[in-house]
């Protein structure tokens, strides 16, 4: 949910924001976020894991990020998002303080509160950014809606129970009802 807008706010005003509030700042405008609930956590560890391992075990280059971790999408400073899970294959996008940038594949994790945000504002804004795969989850639905910005081939819907190819890696496969045993 926006907060009341009385400016352009910036990242400044993140950093500003009381110990423990979190937000996003999409295109000057603040989003608060509201806290987890149990399987958006356990979504994001062993999703986390997943990916973490399969690179680990192909001696890859890219790095996990679960949330909170700041992700600076066009390197300036009126937006600012934490996806839930950024992966980042370009070093040189990385410093002390997050992803200066786009992240090569970014996953979201729907909650109630978020769902206009992940497939609206964010499906839009991480497109233009420069974002190769985007990954919306919805533990309600039960569905995983792929976004295969490079070539649009594996852009779908798929059920938890489907086995999901990434877009970025022809040979991960990950099936989400696998993650919630």
């Amino acid at each position: 949910m926006a907060l009341t807008q009385k400016e352009i706010y910036t990242v400044k005003d993140i950093y500003a924001l009381p110990e423990g509030q979190r937000a996003e700042l999409i295109d000057g405008q603040l989003y608060n976020m509201a806290p987890p609930k149990r399987i958006h956590q356990k979504l994001i560890n062993r999703l986390s894991q997943t990916i973490t391992n399969y690179i680990d075990s192909k001696h890859g280059s890219c790095e996990v990020y679960p949330a909170p971790f700041a992700v600076f999408l066009n390197a300036d400073d009126t937006n600012y998002v934490e996806p839930d899970l950024s992966i980042i294959c370009d070093k040189d996008k990385l410093d002390e303080y997050g992803c200066n940038g786009a992240p090569d594949w970014v996953i979201e994790i729907v909650s109630p509160s978020t769902e206009r945000m992940d497939y609206g504002i964010k499906l839009f804004k991480y497109r233009s950014a420069g974002v190769r795969e985007y990954w919306i989850i919805n533990p309600i639905n039960r569905t995983v809606n792929i976004y295969d910005f490079q070539s649009n081939e594996k852009t779908g819907q798929y059920s938890f129970d489907n086995t999901i190819i990434s877009c970025i890696y022809d040979d991960l496969n990950i099936r989400i009802a696998d993650l919630l045993l």
